[in-house]
């Protein structure tokens, strides 16, 4: 049975090959994510978003607030919704830090595009599933194997920051 850290290295390897989270703020009660894609650097933590000024995500960022994002590994055996803060960060060595060709096709005028919005989010706490496949659990149930029982182990609330 992995440990709740070995469940949350998982999250991060993950993260780092697939890269796409739904990101949303969260304001008045409600939030409304969006698909993003998530830079990650060594430590992992935080974790940043390119986007435009003109975005919605962008503006409700403006001031700093509470976020949630939430992600699925690729071959969907992760889970995570993570919450944390979302701002805006301006740092130029960032910027240039995390830049790649897949962030300049989006701004026409690469790094200094006036629409360039770099977000930070940086997580608190976070609940990770692990998930065997359907069909592994379907057999189990089969031979008499009790699923809550199996699944207890596979999930983590960790504290990220």
């Amino acid at each position: 049975m992995p440990t709740p850290a070995e469940i949350e290295e998982k999250f991060w390897d993950a993260l780092k090959s697939d890269m796409t989270m739904m990101l949303g703020v969260v304001a008045d009660g409600k939030c409304h994510p969006r698909p993003m894609t998530a830079q990650i650097e060594e430590d992992a933590k935080p974790i940043w978003f390119f986007t435009s000024k003109e975005t919605e995500i962008a503006s409700e960022a403006e001031g700093g607030g509470t976020a949630v994002a939430t992600f699925m590994s690729d071959d969907n055996d992760l889970f995570a919704t993570v919450h944390g803060r979302l701002s805006v960060d301006k740092d130029r060595a960032t910027i240039e830090r995390l830049w790649n060709p897949y962030v300049a096709a989006w701004f026409e005028k690469g790094k200094d595009d006036p629409k360039l919005t770099l977000l930070r989010f940086d997580p608190d706490n976070a609940e990770i599933w692990l998930d065997d496949s359907s069909f592994l659990a379907g057999i189990k149930l089969l031979l008499g194997s009790d699923p809550k029982e199996e699944y207890k182990d596979k999930v983590a609330k960790v504290k990220l920051g």
